[in-house]
């Protein structure tokens, strides 16, 4: 759907003018598929999810969008140091979203959540952190 489309993009606008403590390569992706070198830097991949109407009143409807942001980046060989560090990036991002709303589209934030927090399977197999985040409008 284009609503979730064209919220996505904003999303990115936004998050690119955002400050952080490492830079950030911001994207939209219909398909969030990278090569593993093109990882290196920390990468933030903005999809949308879905989609939920509902009829609020005879003639008012709602729309609930959500959208995932995937945090990827591939690591070297101290694990625990690296998962701390991009877990605080994720954690500015959280805040960062935390309650910001997309004006321009109308859209109220109503929620955040951050599963998985890591994906322990691509630590092992990849030495990829990702880190998924959905926020819901």
């Amino acid at each position: 759907m284009r609503l979730a489309l064209n919220m996505a993009d904003a999303i990115v606008a936004d998050l690119k003018t955002g400050t952080f403590s490492e830079p950030l390569t911001v994207h939209r992706r219909v398909l969030p598929e990278y090569e593993l070198a093109e990882l290196k830097t920390l990468t933030i991949t903005v999809v949308p999810k879905s989609v939920v109407i509902a009829n609020v009143t005879r003639q008012a409807t709602s729309f609930e969008v959500a959208i995932d942001f995937g945090i990827q980046q591939k690591i070297g060989k101290d694990t625990d140091d690296e998962v701390l560090r991009l877990s605080g990036v994720v954690s500015e991002i959280v805040t960062f979203l935390n309650r910001r709303s997309l004006p321009t589209l109308k859209a109220q934030f109503k929620t955040i959540a951050n599963e998985p927090v890591y994906a322990p399977e691509m630590l092992s197999e990849k030495r990829l952190f990702l880190s998924v985040l959905t926020v819901t409008y």
